[in-house]
């Protein structure tokens, strides 16, 4: 069991952390200077996604020095056995970012013993934040958020990312099933969803293909905002099944079986 105020005092460090690196980014956005490089698997990288980084690891390493870093951008120490893992995105939505968008967000987690216990994702062009630890709530900037309770699936609105990823990946006739179910589709999302999913805004969002670094802060977001946040087969708290889902609880039988067919 950890103490409450040690959980209370990681959280705390993702805000500022997640709302310094959020000011750094701000300096690149809508500016010339955030024209992208693009990386092996073709995702696009910027200046303000390394900078970003660099700063949450340097504040990371000083406050937290025994602890172990997986980054996007500068990957992880894998030799190390630390029981405390940092999992960051220093931009989540590059492609938002590059384009002057501003639903990209700072993703910030903190593991410990394999379970993520603290969350933090902030939206610096918006100035909003999702945050959450466990037994200390989700918070919406400074008030607590709770998820839908909506319990109709065709009342319900649904955010997806890039629909082209669902047939990439081998996932189309199930989101065709579940596009089809809903009352709306509400699209250019990334981690943006999640957080309309955690605050009562929409009911489901849906990502056919995620990496660890891009959902790391939801499971005790959405565990503490009442929601379900795991894989497409409804193993909830999962970060690392290569696909991702939020949901409400009245709503989570219907989607999974509309993903499934």
């Amino acid at each position: 069991m950890i103490p409450p105020d040690e959980l209370q005092s990681f959280l705390d460090f993702a805000r500022e952390t997640a709302r310094e690196a959020g000011a750094f980014t701000l300096k690149y956005f809508q500016t010339n200077e955030a024209k992208p490089e693009f990386k092996a698997d073709d995702t696009p990288v910027t200046i303000a996604d390394k900078g970003a980084e660099e700063l949450i690891r340097e504040r990371i390493v000083a406050a937290y020095p025994d602890h172990q870093i997986l980054g996007e951008e500068f990957g992880e120490d894998e030799t190390s056995t630390a029981s405390h893992r940092w999992i960051i995105d220093p931009i989540d939505g590059t492609k938002s970012f590059m384009r002057g968008v501003p639903l990209y967000s700072v993703l910030i987690a903190l593991e410990i013993d394999g379970r993520v216990e603290v969350g933090c994702a902030y939206f610096p062009a918006l100035d909003e934040m999702v945050s959450g630890a466990t037994g200390l709530g989700a918070w919406w900037n400074e008030k607590p958020c709770r998820i839908s309770e909506e319990t109709q699936i065709d009342r319900s609105v649904c955010c997806h990312i890039d629909t082209a990823y669902f047939d990439q990946n081998g996932k189309g006739e199930a989101w065709n099933r579940l596009q089809k179910a809903v009352y709306y589709n509400a699209g250019w999302c990334d981690a943006y969803g999640y957080l309309l999913v955690a605050t009562g805004r929409a009911e489901v969002m849906l990502d056919p293909v995620m990496a660890v670094w891009d959902c790391g802060p939801f499971p005790p977001i959405f565990r503490e905002a009442g929601g379900y946040f795991g894989d497409w087969k409804g193993n909830d708290g999962k970060i690392d099944a290569g696909e991702a889902m939020a949901t409400t609880p009245a709503l989570l039988e219907d989607v999974l079986g509309l993903l499934k067919g």
